[in-house]
């Protein structure tokens, strides 16, 4: 068999704080959920792991082809890295009401508490109604005693760094950052292959069985990076037909594309599968000249390391996330 730009079955997640945008904004159908918070689109999360929706290897699963394909599918170095687990988690992500305030543990600590891989992630605002708002970071400087006294005393939110967001804007979130998703935004999510969440505080909220969420408050102590910084977005300048990095760390690199018409994009340069994440319009990707395969908003397609150049056609404006591992 031979590898080709893979579609997935989106896998749902019915939450707390979820919504309708998923369905309405996205066109995703997720049957009899009454709310859907979060869309994963290609995870390699055991429990979890993504299932082919296109071409000859539908229904195979994300895990089953690398153990076939191994660095044809995910690049020989990132295949010598990780074996058959796969590194990357991506995700929309609908925030009816306001997320947790939470924190992700970093590779190390979550190495000795989960045998599991931190979470450094990324999102980017595909939708956002008037006035919402995000909280990422401290807006003062701040240590592990002052956190803990303001968090006793009721006054968490005094010291959390809190941004009204546009569609468009770019969050880059290391492991060890307070952060929180506030409502009325949609965004996609680029991390690493993680499901560890500590929460710290959920607005007191019950679920339809009068139950709160737990709480992980000691163990976000160890897992907070108190450093300060006195910018947390990501500031990038668009561009049209061409590439706009947006983020490079050590687990993936980022870029955006805005096209109205064709871009060829060669990447024999790169060891790694590539994911296109389409953030707004619709689209075709051209591999090996004749093949095509649609794309639209809502949709990603994993594009596995042996193919080395790809073209990208947009139907009229297309907004392209490219992501790969460096």
């Amino acid at each position: 068999m031979q590898l080709y730009p893979l579609k997935f079955n989106p896998i749902y997640k019915d939450k707390l704080w979820g919504g309708q945008k998923i369905k309405s904004v996205l066109g995703k159908d997720f049957g009899n959920l009454a709310n859907c918070g979060e869309t994963w689109e290609v995870s390699g999360v055991n429990g979890n792991i993504s299932i082919v929706s296109n071409g000859e290897l539908a229904g195979k699963g994300l895990q089953e082809l690398i153990k076939t394909f191994q660095g044809e599918l995910v690049g020989q170095r990132v295949f010598e890295k990780f074996g058959n687990d796969f590194p990357l988690l991506i995700k929309f992500i609908d925030a009816n009401d306001d997320l947790s305030i939470q924190v992700h543990p970093d590779d190390q600590l979550a190495k000795e508490r989960h045998n599991s891989f931190g979470k450094t992630e990324m999102w980017y605002v595909l939708q956002a109604d008037q006035g919402a708002k995000l909280i990422t970071g401290f807006n003062q400087e701040i240590n592990r005693e002052k956190y803990i006294e303001h968090f006793e005393n009721g006054q968490l939110s005094k010291i959390l760094n809190q941004e009204e967001v546009s569609t468009g804007d770019v969050y880059f979130l290391p492991a060890g950052r307070v952060h929180t998703i506030g409502k009325g935004m949609m965004i996609a999510e680029i991390q690493q292959t993680s499901d560890i969440t500590y929460r710290i505080y959920d607005f007191d909220r019950v679920d339809a069985n009068g139950h709160k969420r737990e709480l992980h408050v000691e163990e976000a102590l160890d897992a907070i990076d108190y450093e300060f910084h006195d910018q947390y977005k990501t500031t990038y300048k668009e561009a049209i037909n061409e590439k706009v990095p947006l983020v490079k760390c050590n687990y993936f690199e980022t870029n955006k594309f805005s096209l109205d018409r064709e871009l060829k994009r060669n990447y024999t340069d790169l060891d790694s599968f590539v994911i296109l994440i389409c953030v707004a319009g619709k689209g075709k990707i051209l591999t090996n000249g004749i093949e095509e395969y649609d794309i639209q908003i809502g949709e990603s397609l994993l594009v596995p390391a042996n193919m080395k150049e790809i073209t990208i056609m947009p139907d009229s404006n297309l907004n392209l996330l490219e992501t790969y591992v460096p």
